[in-house]
């Protein structure tokens, strides 16, 4: 049988065609990295432990890639600019050289998307109030201010519907168990914050106690939220309930996982795609 040059030519073009197309389905949509300490919070040390397993798994099902490092010193320009998205799972970064660089990413139009801790900040504490971009700027949420205890789960109210984070989530969900935040800024007086999501009423009262204050029985309390002028979100979620009651026992068990309520998981996959592929929302 005679074949044609012509055929040839048009054969090898179909076929470098369908190599081309292969590399770039296995090409990652976009590039996350991870930072965390998880050095001292047994519940946060057990948060990152789960993110550090569930994350690869999202990778891999919406085709994105997930790298984590507990080095701080590779938050600097050349190793960012292989990352789409950065994350910060317990932590911040206290050196200057580091803060500098990660506020230059993000001004520069990087994603970002920290967790529970991330976010802390309280004078004359091992994490001070000493970061006023990153805290009041960029998070704006300003110092600590209180928390409840124990972890317990709360239903969160959906804030603004049309937000990519919070895309295909019902009215209302059930998070996982947590210790929840409240600051000292009002984020609701703040132009540039865009409150997704908050602690619906029916959730108090909410915390166990047993000091009173640590049980929250009314108020508004924003739980994630963006910020107009970056790629950001920020997750006040990310503290799994432990067996506090055996902790000198050294069982270190974990009692709940971040990850087992669904739409919070879904919530915070839509995160990572917006910050992964969109563009900052106005």
């Amino acid at each position: 049988m005679n074949i044609s040059r012509k055929s040839i030519l048009a054969l090898l073009f179909l076929l470098n065609c369908f190599i081309y197309s292969l590399a770039q389905s296995k090409k990652p949509k976009f590039r996350v990295i991870a930072f965390y300490t998880a050095k001292s919070d047994l519940a946060h040390i057990s948060f990152v432990h789960e993110a550090n397993k569930w994350f690869p798994a999202m990778a891999d099902k919406y085709h994105f890639s997930y790298d984590s490092t507990a080095n701080w010193d590779n938050l600097n320009a050349e190793f960012l600019s292989k990352y789409e998205v950065v994350l910060f799972l317990d932590t911040r970064p206290e050196v200057t050289a580091q803060r500098e660089a990660f506020k230059k990413y993000m001004e520069n139009g990087g994603g970002w998307m920290g967790f529970h801790f991330s976010a802390f900040a309280l004078a004359q504490s091992t994490y001070p109030a000493d970061w006023d971009w990153y805290h009041n700027t960029f998070l704006g949420s300003g110092e600590y201010g209180s928390n409840t205890w124990r972890p317990t789960s709360a239903i969160l109210k959906v804030e603004n519907k049309k937000h990519p984070v919070t895309r295909n989530l019902p009215k209302t969900f059930k998070a996982s168990p947590n210790e929840w935040y409240r600051w000292q800024n009002d984020l609701r007086k703040n132009p540039d914050i865009k409150i997704l999501l908050s602690i619906d009423s029916t959730s108090f009262p909410l915390g166990t106690g047993p000091k009173e204050y640590e049980i929250w029985r009314s108020g508004y309390y924003p739980v994630v939220w963006s910020n107009k002028n970056y790629k950001m979100v920020y997750v006040n979620m990310g503290h799994n309930d432990m067996d506090y009651e055996h902790k000198y026992d050294k069982t270190n068990k974990t009692l709940s996982n971040t990850f087992d309520s669904e739409m919070e998981s879904k919530m915070i996959v839509n995160s990572l795609i917006w910050l992964g592929t969109g563009k900052k929302i106005k």
